[in-house]
């Protein structure tokens, strides 16, 4: 079982440097019990080929019309098609929480959001490490800069997401569990970016759940 980052779960309850009360850290570290106890992390991976092109990038068959995929994707030959998520039960426990608990509904989100990041740093680790002498580049995912969030339906396809580990989009495009991520991911014979979290490839400098610079 992955374990929940305390100090991600801090950063996005909006604690930056700063620690909470007594009171608060007991019942955080309540909602990570609660949160990591109803969760079902899973994940799949496919490899794709790539080709670069102007204005997008080719995986495989499919065609993506996005500058920023491209730039992202610049110095890699072959692509990982990604997915992760931790199930439906943390979508009903956030549910059951939102139910008048506004702040156990809050801390909830928090420490899924921290959980399934970690998830998909453990899935990145592991494939690094299945993909040995390769360098794999931070994950990018429909949504960021002119990735469109209408990609995901197809990425799923690909994927066989839904068959493989339960994860599906909605008619608006929107991940079904919840607390789910899909990413394209670069395969490179030459040194670049590692699988760093989002914020070292998102141009978006005045977001409240920014990493500070390292």
């Amino acid at each position: 079982m992955i374990h929940t980052p305390r100090s991600e779960a801090l950063r996005y309850l909006g604690y930056r440097g700063a620690q909470p009360d007594e009171a608060t850290a007991a019942l955080l570290e309540e909602r990570i019990q609660a949160v990591e106890g109803a969760a079902d992390p899973r994940w799949t991976s496919v490899e794709v080929p790539l080709t670069l092109r102007p204005g997008g990038v080719e995986l495989g068959d499919w065609s993506i019309n996005s500058e920023k995929l491209r730039a992202h994707l610049e110095g890699c030959t072959a692509a990982l098609l990604f997915g992760a998520t931790l199930g439906v039960g943390v979508d009903r426990l956030i549910a059951r929480s939102a139910a008048g608990q506004v702040t156990r509904a809050a801390m909830d989100q928090a420490v899924a959001a921290a959980l399934i990041e970690a998830v998909c740093d453990d899935a990145c680790d592991q494939l690094a490490r299945r993909y040995s002498g390769w360098y794999l580049r931070p994950r990018f995912s429909p949504g960021y800069g002119d990735f469109p969030l209408t990609a995901q339906p197809e990425l799923l396809r690909r994927l066989d997401g839904p068959r493989k580990i339960g994860l599906t989009a909605t008619d608006t495009c929107l991940l079904a569990p919840i607390k789910s991520v899909t990413a394209v991911i670069g395969l490179a014979k030459t040194p670049g970016k590692c699988h760093a979290g989002g914020c070292a490839t998102c141009s978006k400098v005045n977001c409240t759940f920014r990493r500070d610079a390292k």
